[in-house]
């Protein structure tokens, strides 16, 4: 086919090791509608990650198309400095009064790893503009994952993004993040008191003259392969910032706007971080815009006159782009009017009723969930819960046999995930999940 023919000669796709492709071609999309992506040939899949988790509401959604093309009658952009635009202050508004705590203010860019440096570099030069310039380190957990710009690579933790550019990433504190599959207390998520919050606890003690921030991503580390942990350890880490002067970052970039079955994943500790970053699902994956949100009193410390130069001096060209803005802003009367969060229940239940059917295979470790995401750990060993080699690379191979099956699964190792549109029916529901089983239960023999 000529447009595969094309994408071999020209096109470089992400997190790909491109000689896949002589075997498993990429298939070419021609459309979507709802929770299905369609492919030139016909072929229908169940997009069972939201197309890299941004469809919140699934494709081709009626009111977004509308307030798409509303917007681009009016404007499609312009310059964000020294200008605004009713869609970005509707959306800024309507966050402030979302977030937990009193995150009011609202810094526009483009993508969930820009909000990442956006949020590290307001940390650090708040310190700097406020009378302690020894903290300009940052502390992120193993396994994290905040992006692939340098900034967000050196605060993450998968050595598969980051070990290739560690030369050039700057220095920090990293330490041993929750695991709870395989945790070394001997706890459950669901009733321990976050006793392995104590190594972020004796580095912060130690090191909080030198620490600007701690950045994490609140109860479920993603590309770790959707870790889920206990709320407790987020609220022992306001504390914990709160005592020693830290800021706190949270990296909601995956799991904000209903992901977990609220908002933010933050709601479920009752606690508000003082910088936020959020993107993927705010545009329900129309277009690319990210925020970092952040207090009054951190954005204090760059208001004076200009001749102090403490102005914040970060930009994007698309910086607060009216189209992405207007769309994002229908995202939230979607959730309001449709009364979204409300309707998850009973896809959470069916997720939460899976367990004991995708643990009964004996490649299956565990199978976690949190709101409307979940996920399948194989194991080659269930009682020591020892990992099948990588380099055997079993999450690809259930991949392809649910593809083969009409369901798109990418994995994360030997971890195969669901986060669905959160407004996948239930019967849509139910099939990803008979695939997803079928296709481990014949590429383990369960």
């Amino acid at each position: 086919k000529e447009i595969l023919r094309l994408d071999r000669q020209h096109v470089w796709h992400p997190c790909t090791q491109q000689k896949d492709h002589e075997l498993l071609p990429p298939i070419p999309v021609s459309r979507g509608e709802g929770v299905y992506l369609f492919d030139i040939d016909g072929n229908r899949y169940i997009d069972g990650v939201s197309s890299w988790w941004v469809n919140l509401f699934g494709h081709n959604h009626p009111r977004l198309n509308r307030a798409l093309v509303e917007q681009a009658s009016k404007i499609s952009h312009h310059i964000f400095a020294g200008f605004t635009h009713e869609p970005a202050v509707t959306l800024a508004s309507r966050l402030s009064a979302l977030a937990p705590g009193d995150l009011n203010r609202v810094f526009f860019s483009d993508n969930g790893s820009a909000a990442v440096e956006v949020a590290l570099k307001m940390s650090f030069q708040y310190w700097q503009q406020t009378g302690k310039p020894n903290k300009t380190r940052f502390v992120s957990l193993t396994d994290a994952y905040h992006g692939e710009t340098l900034g967000a690579l050196s605060v993450g933790g998968c050595d598969l993004y980051r070990e290739t550019y560690r030369a050039i990433l700057m220095e920090g504190f990293q330490v041993r993040a929750p695991d709870c599959f395989r945790c070394p207390y001997g706890l459950q998520r669901t009733d321990c008191d976050a006793e392995c919050f104590e190594h972020l606890e004796a580095l912060v003690a130690r090191e909080h003259d030198r620490i600007a921030a701690v950045i994490v991503e609140p109860l479920i580390q993603g590309a770790a392969g959707m870790r889920i942990y206990s709320p407790v350890y987020l609220r022992k880490l306001r504390r914990l910032c709160d005592a020693f002067g830290v800021h706190y970052i949270a990296d909601e970039i995956a799991v904000g706007f209903g992901r977990t079955g609220r908002m933010f994943a933050n709601e479920h500790a009752g606690v508000s971080p003082d910088l936020m970053c959020l993107s993927k699902g705010i545009t329900g994956g129309y277009l690319p815009l990210a925020v970092t949100l952040t207090t009054d009193e951190i954005y204090r410390g760059f208001y004076d006159d200009y001749a102090t130069l403490r102005a914040f001096l970060h930009s994007h060209s698309y910086t607060g782009n009216p189209l992405a803005c207007a769309v994002a802003v229908e995202v939230q009367r979607i959730f309001e009017e449709e009364r979204i969060l409300e309707s998850l229940e009973p896809a959470i239940d069916t997720l939460r009723r899976s367990k004991s059917r995708f643990e009964a295979l004996p490649h299956v470790g565990e199978f976690r969930c949190c709101g409307l995401v979940a996920a399948a750990e194989m194991v080659e060993d269930k009682e020591r819960k020892t990992p099948f080699p990588w380099q055997e690379r079993r999450g690809l191979a259930v991949y392809r046999r649910a593809l083969a099956k009409g369901a798109l699964l990418r994995p994360l190792g030997n971890v195969i995930y669901f986060m669905p549109p959160l407004t996948i029916r239930e019967e849509e529901l139910s099939r990803l999940l008979d695939i997803a089983f079928e296709a481990i239960a014949e590429e383990t023999g369960g």
